[in-house]
């Protein structure tokens, strides 16, 4: 069983609005006829592939120790013209939420954590880590995974629960003020997320905003995973949960990052996927899943994006994506240990790119 969120998340800030319709002039597919996997979980048979840039960002060097064992979990945004990225800084005190800047995506200025660790018996008491960014025009809002487990040092790996918390800013860079009398949503018994209800892409439509949460539940003894939406129209207020996930539990996916194509009018879900050998779970590629609509998806239409085949530097674990579009294509930050390793620790940060626009594999 992962005790770990085994990746983690997109772009900052979208804004949603029109009624979308179907892709015209998809590429050919590329078809991948595998095996299925060892306990039968469903497959992605064909690809979308990116093209690996490589690791841009290393662990080790962070202000302080922060990340001395590990960099992960990415979420990336632009503002003003600058690029941003929360990743999770694995260090002497546990994994925390770190900035790092960037004016052209392969070369990165680490500014420390923005977060710290809460007190003893607080939700996010052994790592406040995974800040998903949003502004809505007045203020910035940090959804971050907090939990009160991890394991022992001193690599001190996040344990469920996974736990969404909130913390708020002025500006893209913090000060975070962490808002701890606010509940976005928690775990709930009998539901598919009743083991981790952590934070994931926000997207606002019309009055209402949208947030592609992690869900899992533990089902003798086996975790299954999916991704959930959460709705409201307060981003300060509770969030309903949907009673369904939006794809089924059987497809073994956490964390998300969605980009809005306007030339095929489709919606992008760029997530991780949870591949098994030999009993082992650990995060072996990048999927995404496309749609007409933001509550409709198929377990049918999905394609592997990254993964051992065509990452350079890591050919079996591949962690959570965070998307951006720049320049007529579409950056793809995700982490990885490199080589055949599948440690959740000792993980670098990589680049991908896919062209614009993009259009999914035909069968």
């Amino acid at each position: 069983m992962t005790t770990r969120r085994t990746a983690s998340t997109g772009p900052l800030f979208l804004l949603i609005t029109g009624a979308v319709g179907a892709a015209e002039n998809a590429p050919t597919s590329q078809k991948t006829t595998g095996s299925l996997y060892e306990d039968g979980r469903p497959a992605a048979t064909r690809r979308l592939e990116a093209e690996d840039q490589g690791v841009v960002l290393r662990h080790g060097d962070g202000p302080e120790q922060c990340d001395i064992y590990g960099a992960r979990d990415v979420w990336a945004w632009e503002a003003n013209g600058k690029f941003y990225m929360h990743y999770d800084a694995a260090g002497p005190q546990g994994w925390l939420a770190a900035l790092a800047t960037s004016d052209v995506l392969i070369r990165w200025i680490k500014k420390g954590p923005v977060l710290n660790l809460g007190k003893t018996g607080e939700d996010d008491s052994a790592s406040a880590s995974y800040g998903v960014t949003f502004c809505d025009q007045r203020l910035w809002h940090m959804f971050y995974m907090g939990t009160p487990n991890a394991t022992p040092p001193p690599e001190r790996i996040p344990a469920f629960p996974y736990l969404t918390c909130m913390a708020a800013a002025s500006s893209p860079t913090g000060p975070w003020t962490k808002q701890p009398r606010i509940t976005p949503f928690r775990p709930k018994p009998g539901t598919y997320y009743s083991a981790t209800a952590s934070p994931g892409q926000v997207v606002r439509q019309g009055e209402i905003y949208l947030q592609f949460f992690s869900a899992s539940v533990l089902d003798k003894g086996v975790t299954r995973r999916t991704i959930g939406i959460a709705r409201t129209r307060d981003l300060n207020g509770p969030w309903t949960i949907g009673p369904q996930p939006i794809l089924p539990l059987a497809e073994q996916i956490e964390n998300t990052s969605i980009y809005h194509e306007p030339a095929s009018k489709l919606y992008f879900l760029f997530t991780n996927h949870i591949g098994i050998e030999k009993g082992i779970e650990f995060t072996d590629a990048i999927w995404v899943y496309w749609s007409p609509q933001l509550d409709r998806w198929s377990p049918a239409d999905k394609a592997v994006v990254l993964d051992g085949r065509n990452c350079k530097w890591s050919s079996k674990c591949i962690g959570l994506p965070s998307v951006i579009p720049v320049k007529g294509r579409l950056a793809i930050l995700y982490d990885a240990p490199g080589g055949d390793s599948i440690s959740h620790v000792n993980r670098d940060v990589g680049l991908a790119w896919l062209d614009l626009p993009l259009a999914p594999p035909r069968q």
